[in-house]
């Protein structure tokens, strides 16, 4: 069994009852973002590719925070690392309209921060992971509102939410003594939040008439 929160006191299955149900957020999120899309008629591949991964955060999540093994932990970092790396590529070719080079460069600089911030999970009670997702939020956020792209603003928002969410998670055990639920699952709560401001802001520039596949 694997201890990281603070709600989680033992073994079992209903360790952390707070934590499992909070990922809802996630599913919320693909829902409303499939909703988004749908009425937009901007349903493609790609599109579905993102929604697909964040089912699969939500599950991923899910299982780890219920059964807490060396396995579901991977079902739980995995996919959120490759929502970054798709979300990463797809605004990228979508949006900016980058070349394939361009694009591979960014998503290699996106993977080496990956590795390197995952050398020291033990700083800010492993929040340091998630600065490469910062860095993509501010640095597509910047594009997003000086280009005008419809909902300007809206990675910005996300930006703020995320810096939020992650001092829930960050604080998490500290606080244990003071609230013995922890705050992880506030972590959850407004990620998912994240997550959909982030498709809304792919989504709204999407072209109703655009057919297009997955490039590699």
């Amino acid at each position: 069994m694997i201890d990281l929160y603070c709600e989680r006191v033992g073994a079992g299955l209903l360790a952390e009852p707070i934590n499992a149900v909070s990922n809802i957020s996630f599913f919320l999120s693909g829902l409303a973002a499939w909703n988004l899309a749908n009425n937009r008629k901007v349903l493609s591949p790609t599109i579905w590719l993102l929604i697909s991964i964040l089912f699969a955060i939500a599950i991923g999540s899910s299982l780890f925070h219920t059964f807490a093994t060396p396995l579901t932990k991977l079902l739980d970092i995995i996919p959120i690392a490759l929502f970054q790396i798709a979300y990463l590529w797809i605004y990228s070719r979508q949006v900016i309209k980058l070349k394939n080079l361009g694009t591979v460069l960014l998503v290699i600089l996106l993977l080496a921060s990956i590795v390197i911030t995952f050398q020291f999970t033990q700083i800010f009670n492993g929040s340091i992971t998630y600065t490469p997702g910062i860095a993509i939020l501010l640095g597509l956020g910047s594009y997003h509102c000086q280009q005008r792209k419809q909902g300007r603003m809206l990675l910005f928002s996300a930006t703020g939410v995320f810096l939020l969410a992650l001092c829930f998670r960050t604080i998490d055990l500290a606080i244990c003594p003071y609230w013995s639920i922890g705050t992880h699952f506030l972590w959850h709560l407004f990620n998912g939040l994240v997550l959909y401001l982030s498709m809304k802001a792919l989504i709204s520039n999407c072209s109703p008439s655009l057919q297009e596949k997955l490039d590699y």
